[in-house]
């Protein structure tokens, strides 16, 4: 059976190369903090941290600028035209090369990487491995000056199939609880596993389940864990790139983290971006 895995993980990544670009090392960050068009950001829910100190250059992005509460659904994209004047402020033009990374936490930093694969500029942008925890762990250099930015100039071109809305999850729901193998898509949940099975919660029916933290190197470092664990994650959890993924959590940020992991892998993820916020406020059925 071992071997059968192996095989098996080994044919999945040959079908789906990782996509080196979305991620790099504090070791090319630190050669490239001065390359004209490179935008570095620190996103963060606190500006606490920035202020204490920051990677050179590194312009301030809160969180809270990311996401708007709709119908009572928190965590939902803001309008687009908001989005863009956002990204402009913080000098993001069509041609920058935008590096994001999170301090006590990684999700600040998905959230805005899907918000801007969302306008259409994943392809420019990558997540620094491991934040500012391990650039501070490496001794890298730190700085508290404000960087002058200029403004941008972004065209956004929004990829509105990288979102799953609730009727489209409804009829995932209903065919994976059914039959899992023959459903178009997988449904993907990563909460806690504790979350997931009821004790604490519920999840929605048809879906499986893994843990976004189960992808980082601990809940302290946030150093992706190598390609053949992920895969082997995301592989138990019956997961493959040979067909797309949904994901979700409570309220669409845990879930950008997996989704950014899923597409670096080479899969082809989406988000429900209600997620159990809008599932439970709209009473759809529910599973433990």
């Amino acid at each position: 059976m071992r071997v059968i895995g192996s095989v098996l993980l080994l044919a999945w990544a040959a079908s789906a190369a990782v996509r080196t670009e979305m991620l790099v090392s504090g070791d090319w960050l630190a050669q490239h903090l001065k390359d004209p068009g490179i935008v570095i950001v620190h996103v963060s829910a606190s500006r606490t941290a920035y202020d204490a100190g920051h990677i050179p250059g590194a312009r301030f992005l809160s969180q809270s600028d990311l996401v708007v509460t709709r119908d009572g659904v928190p965590n939902e994209l803001p309008p687009v035209a908001d989005l863009e004047k956002l990204f402009e402020g913080l000098g993001v033009s069509d041609n920058s090369r935008i590096v994001l990374y999170g301090d006590s936490s990684v999700l600040p930093a998905t959230r805005a990487y899907f918000t801007l694969d969302y306008l259409g500029h994943g392809n420019h942008t990558a997540l620094l491995d491991g934040g500012l925890g391990k650039w501070r762990a490496d001794n890298r250099t730190l700085t508290q000056e404000v960087p002058a930015v200029s403004l941008g100039h972004l065209t956004p071109n929004p990829k509105k199939d990288l979102l799953a809305e609730m009727a489209e999850v409804k009829e995932l729901s209903d065919k994976a609880a059914a039959d899992k193998a023959k459903a178009p898509a997988a449904l993907l949940d990563v909460r806690a596993a504790v979350d997931f099975r009821g004790e604490q919660g519920s999840h929605i029916p048809g879906s499986t389940n893994a843990n976004w933290m189960d992808s980082q190197a601990s809940r302290d470092d946030q150093t992706l864990r190598s390609e053949e664990a992920l895969r082997a994650l995301y592989t138990a959890a019956g997961i493959s790139p040979t067909r797309p993924t949904i994901v979700y959590c409570n309220s669409g940020m845990q879930a950008t983290q997996s989704y950014f992991t899923l597409k670096y892998l080479g899969y082809t993820p989406r988000l429900y971006d209600g997620s159990m916020s809008e599932w439970k406020a709209k009473s759809m059925p529910l599973e433990k």
